[in-house]
């Protein structure tokens, strides 16, 4: 019976994902596997974690609990990694079917619209906007106007329409598949958060392995 040698693995851990509550966190989950076809499903049917109550939303699953588990399946296995050796694994309760309040919708809108306009209407008055739309009149046609209406109806709708040009979004069209600036900006900022809780995981766990240690010395 001719042994079979032990199998070259590449994995690539997935930087975040979501798992249903009450589901083991398998290895397909949280990776990419490259590896012979024989040894692709067992792999990817291997459990890593079992989520409890007191573990929170929000778990770290690193590369070195991951390496342990496959070397238990196939020990003396190659194992490559490809990439960040971490991935955030985030538990998902049930999902509840509720109908969008409409009158919400309606004073969020609100808010929105006259905060926006009251934003502009400030800066314009903090730079004297209107006596500048004034005196572009002026020059422009060598009389002066106290109420250039025309001209602040043109320039009302230019800045509108300069508004969807930046933000690149017209309700649910986009102009072209480059991302809007507010989506870079969630991305950022959901990029931001993962960092801080990487770290803070990564903080917990030195701290449960220190405390571990000192009882171990006593």
């Amino acid at each position: 019976m001719t042994a079979h040698p032990a199998p070259a693995i590449y994995i690539q851990l997935k930087n975040r994902v979501t798992v249903p509550q009450g589901k083991g966190v398998l290895l397909r989950d949280v990776a990419y596997l490259i590896t012979d076809p024989e040894w692709r499903e067992p792999l990817y049917s291997l459990l890593l974690l079992d989520p409890a109550q007191s573990d929170g939303n929000l778990i770290l699953i690193d590369l070195l609990t991951v390496i342990p588990k496959i070397q238990d399946l196939l020990p003396g296995a190659d194992i490559q990694p490809i990439g960040e050796g971490r991935t955030l694994v985030q538990i998902e309760g049930p999902v509840e079917s509720r109908k969008p309040s409409i009158a919400l919708f309606i004073l969020v809108w609100l808010l929105l619209f006259f905060g926006s306009a009251l934003t502009i209407m400030n800066f314009h008055a903090d730079v004297s906007m209107l006596e500048v739309q004034v005196r572009i009149v002026e020059m422009l046609t060598g009389h002066r106007d106290e109420h250039p209406y025309v001209f602040q109806i043109a320039y009302s709708l230019g800045i509108g329409f300069g508004m969807v040009i930046f933000f690149n979004h017209l309700f649910k069209k986009k102009w072209n598949e480059e991302p809007t600036p507010l989506e870079v900006e969630m991305f950022l900022y959901q990029k931001n958060i993962d960092h801080y809780v990487v770290n803070e995981e990564y903080s917990k766990l030195k701290r449960r392995g220190d405390e571990a240690s000192g009882h171990s010395e006593e």
